[in-house]
């Protein structure tokens, strides 16, 4: 059997109290919507944020935008374990809460040390990717929950295309720092409605008297957490340069455009994933091969990019490649769910997914200060042309199989 099979479950849940029907899931995900909206909107206003707090040249920018990512890749497998023990609907309640307590927290901040606690506890209070997807695990399977799970990643692109632009036609008349303040309301809103959805059932243990030979075999965690550190790795290490890499190659460009530019691979995402879900389901290795080979086309495209419109296709083409890779880690992600606790594993899934962004954001700085701007787009063609070798490998049949084929 060739590792493209996903396992799946002989039935999807729709039948009890604890399934989540359509509108509950839009219900999750707009609710993920909110949560990101302050969380990705904010962070690239700290410049304008700092001086007021006692760093004038916002030096510190760069690691507080890290900040809660990192804390919250250190929180999120503990919160996953407590979410399995004592519920998945509890714990997002507490992911929600403890953004709204945070953001209050650091819209009242006079200090920088103030600020910075505030942000170390959105990382570590928050940790909405976890609780979410490990609330939808708990109660949906297979294509369902792939299906979801491509909704919950929808969510955040639209929050990271729209969040810093409403954050910007707010700053004249509300600071940034202080909008900290009424972006509280998103997730105390988001807190309120999910309170309203139920608690999903665990999931039921297989019956003593079936053999292991009998019961479906839990997907490989290992192939999941390495595609989704090199995936994140390699699409994230173009961000924090982009704009000052666009405006070398395109002179006089103007912001409005350089921010259409940031956003078109989301886009392609919020167009594109749910057909590219229909069309790679059933094959996700094949998917995230071809989508880790696109990211490889469309960062090493940047090495051409001299005019706008090479600019537009090569962001576009990583867009293709970006919208495939998240499609098909999703579906991994649900294949893997199966059988396990998913609390601890979407966890230990966002600790994997996080730490990407990390090394990506610490490479990216260390390859434009040593050789520009271009250099952290090599670095991520380098690292996405390894990864499609791999998946492109795990795609194929064993030996053995091709062998007896012939």
């Amino acid at each position: 059997m060739s590792v493209e099979t996903v396992p799946q479950r002989s039935g999807h849940r729709t039948d009890h109290s604890g399934g989540l029907g359509r509108r509950q899931v839009r219900a999750v995900a707009a609710c993920y919507f909110v949560a990101s909206f302050a969380a990705l909107g904010l962070p690239p206003y700290l410049t304008a944020i700092l001086p007021a707090l006692g760093d004038p040249q916002a030096r510190w920018a760069g690691v507080l935008y890290i900040v809660p990512t990192v804390f919250s890749a250190l929180g999120a497998p503990l919160w996953g374990r407590l979410a399995d023990r004592f519920g998945r609907k509890r714990l997002l309640l507490r992911a929600q809460l403890g953004l709204t307590v945070s953001f209050l927290l650091a819209g009242a901040a006079g200090s920088l040390p103030a600020f910075t606690l505030a942000l170390v506890l959105q990382g570590f209070l928050g940790g909405t990717f976890a609780a979410t997807n490990g609330y939808l695990a708990a109660a949906l399977d297979g294509p369902r929950l792939s299906r979801a799970l491509t909704l919950m990643q929808g969510s955040a692109r639209a929050a990271l295309v729209a969040a810093p632009i409403l954050v910007g036609a707010l700053s004249p008349w509300i600071d940034p720092h202080r909008q900290y303040l009424v972006m509280a309301v998103l997730p105390l809103a988001a807190a309120l409605l999910l309170s309203l959805l139920p608690e999903p059932d665990r999931p039921a243990a297989a019956p003593a008297s079936k053999s292991r030979a009998e019961r479906a075999p839990a997907a490989p965690l290992l192939p999941l957490y390495v595609f989704e550190f090199v995936f994140v790795f390699a699409t994230v290490i173009s961000f924090p340069y982009l704009v000052s890499f666009a405006e070398q190659r395109l002179p006089g460009v103007s912001g409005t455009t350089t921010g259409v530019l940031f956003a078109l691979p989301h886009l392609c995402y919020l167009l594109f994933a749910a057909r590219i879900h229909t069309l790679f389901h059933a094959r996700p290795h094949t998917g995230i091969a071809l989508g880790f080979g696109l990211v490889a086309l469309g960062l090493a495209g940047h090495a051409v990019a001299y005019s706008l419109p090479v600019f537009v296709a090569v962001r576009l083409l990583l867009g293709a490649g970006l919208t495939l890779g998240l499609v098909c880690l999703a579906v991994l992600a649900a294949g893997a769910a199966q059988g396990r606790a998913p609390g601890r594993m979407f966890g230990t899934l966002e600790l994997v997914s996080k730490g990407g962004a990390v090394a990506a954001g610490a490479v990216a700085a260390l390859a434009n200060g040593q050789f520009g701007a271009a250099a952290p787009v090599v670095a991520g063609t380098a690292a996405a042309l390894l990864a499609a070798v791999a998946a492109t490998a795990l795609s194929l049949p064993p030996l053995h199989q091709r062998w007896s084929r012939r």
